[in-house]
């Protein structure tokens, strides 16, 4: 079974039993963002957390072993995406990466935020001018080896 095949299968199940991402996730024992990423096809799970996804969703064995296979991450798309959400994103590190890098440059020198050691978590605010989407990111500093 391939990631797409798995990845379609899962949404197909996560539709049929009405469920959420959030509720997927609990069951996993782990983030809303990170699960979702593995269904996605992004990330993999370990055989265990794979077997209670599975099982909550009723899949099969075909779907736990592609849950677990190490993905090829971010080659879905040559170019940018068109999806309006996701290229804000692309348009966010447009317009900001440069002076995020500077800031992170002058505050702990010359290196990079890790995506390995790494979280994301993404909350709602309530605001009365229009509901807020706080998405927070954490990574780990790794300065640049000189040598």
């Amino acid at each position: 079974m391939t990631k797409l095949e798995m990845t379609e299968a899962i949404i197909a199940a996560k539709a049929a039993k009405g469920s959420s991402w959030g509720e997927i996730a609990s069951v996993v024992g782990l983030s809303d963002v990170f699960t979702t990423s593995v269904i996605l096809g992004q990330n993999s799970l370990l055989p265990e957390d794979a077997k209670k996804l599975t099982d909550f969703l009723e899949l099969g064995p075909e779907v736990t072993t592609a849950l677990t296979a190490f993905p090829m991450k971010g080659s879905e798309s040559e170019t940018v995406s068109k999806d309006p959400l996701i290229y804000r994103f692309f348009e966010i590190a447009y317009v900001y990466g440069g002076a995020l890098k500077e800031v992170i440059h002058e505050k702990f020198g010359d290196g990079i935020m890790s995506a390995i050691d790494f979280t994301m978590d993404v909350e709602k605010e309530e605001d009365p001018k229009g509901d807020r989407v706080v998405v927070t990111m954490n990574g780990k500093f790794l300065p640049y080896k000189k040598w």
